[in-house]
């Protein structure tokens, strides 16, 4: 097989209309999130009301189709969102990225009747939703889930919880994935399950890493009565579903990474431009030049790769989901070396949360582990190369 012939064709050279929203979104970023993201974090504050404020930018439905409110644009178009507003806070750009899947989820596999009903308020920010398949017994192994729903007249019943929810007891609205069959994935079906249903309740918050401005919750399931009309397609398909979601969700934390790794690269140049030691600014010494020009070099390598594997998913290839996998795992490994390289270079000062540059380093960790870690991300990958 000849490798080139793997490989998408274009530059990725970015159009008119790519640019003016990736313009947007960075204006948004610095003028409402960068002056308030130390804060949220300090504070563990969930900022619900700028994250609503995205809502009339087009970002609560960026690939949703425009009849129910959506943007209707494309993954490479996510992508440069998530990546422009992860320049201000990874852990905000992540929450509207976790939001968008839900919201997709929707509008791709449900019915027309519940389209009409879910997605428009949630295009608009109206209602904020949050992904459930992750839960306390299986990560990795998602299809070892063990949430049960059982069919009662007009309603399913849900017994058991999520784990590590991001948004968990904010959102209004919950995609969850719950057995309604035998072991294994063909078992799963998919519930949109709203914030009052009865049954429906939240564990304490937890205490993490990073990622202090996101509500994180166990979602639990004590016979939580949803309507039958909530499931979304068919029985059974629930498994099908997640793994969709996912492979956009892994370019979207990847992108994630890459505007917060560039923040953190932008920070390194300014500071090694200020600080002096030994009689010089730390930039003339050629030592940390190289780390400067291998760190420039590793992201742009990472942020090539990531538009790349957009255009696969935009273009529906038949190998997307490994080019999202690769994607996933080569941009979020490189997102925080490029951080940890940066707080180095700031010396003492990295390690103040003034600086940022510990925030950096703290939210960036997680995203080698959500969305499918980054070893199943090789499984992903080692499986399509030996399928061929």
């Amino acid at each position: 097989m000849d490798a080139k012939a793997d490989i998408p064709a274009g530059q990725f050279e970015l159009n008119e209309d790519q640019r003016a929203i990736q313009a947007m979104a960075e204006a948004f970023a610095a003028d409402r999130v960068a002056p308030n993201a130390l804060d949220w974090d300090r504070n563990r504050h969930f900022p619900a009301d700028t994250i609503r404020e995205t809502g009339p930018l087009g970002f609560g439905g960026i690939y949703v189709r425009d009849d129910v409110g959506g943007a209707g644009l494309g993954r490479l178009d996510a992508v440069l969102i998530f990546e422009a507003l992860a320049l201000a806070c990874p852990a905000f750009s992540a929450f509207i990225s976790i939001h968008n899947m839900t919201a997709w989820m929707i509008d791709r596999y449900g019915s027309e009747e519940q389209r009409r009903r879910f997605v428009p308020k949630l295009t608009a920010m109206e209602w904020l939703g949050s992904y459930c398949l992750t839960e306390p017994g299986s990560g990795s192994d998602a299809a070892a889930l063990k949430t049960r729903a059982v069919r009662d007249g007009g309603h399913y019943v849900l017994n058991g919880a999520k784990q590590f929810i991001s948004g968990a007891g904010d959102s209004d609205i919950y995609i969850v994935m719950a057995r309604t069959g035998a072991e294994g994935p063909k078992g799963i079906s998919t519930f949109i399950v709203p914030k009052d249903a009865p049954g429906l309740s939240f564990g304490a918050l937890e205490t993490k890493m990073g990622w202090h401005m996101q509500s994180t919750r166990q979602v639990i399931f004590t016979d939580c009565r949803v309507p039958a009309e909530n499931l979304l397609a068919a029985e059974g398909e629930g498994f099908r579903i997640a793994m969709a979601g996912l492979d956009g969700g892994r370019l979207n934390i990847a992108a994630c990474s890459l505007g917060g790794a560039q923040s953190a690269l932008d920070k390194a140049l300014a500071y090694t431009a200020e600080r002096k030691a030994f009689g010089q600014k730390l930039n003339e010494f050629q030592a940390l030049q190289f780390r400067l020009a291998d760190m420039e070099t590793e992201l742009q390598a990472a942020r090539i790769f990531l538009y790349a594997a957009a255009s696969k998913l935009d273009g529906r290839a038949a190998d997307a989901g490994k080019w999202s996998a690769m994607a996933k795992r080569f941009v979020t490994d490189t997102g925080f070396k490029v951080a940890n390289e940066a707080l180095q270079l700031h010396g003492g000062y990295g390690y103040l949360h003034d600086y940022g540059l510990e925030k950096l380093v703290r939210d960036l960790r997680v995203h080698q582990i959500l969305e499918g870690t980054n070893e199943i991300m090789r499984v992903i990958v080692a499986r399509h190369l030996v399928r061929q």
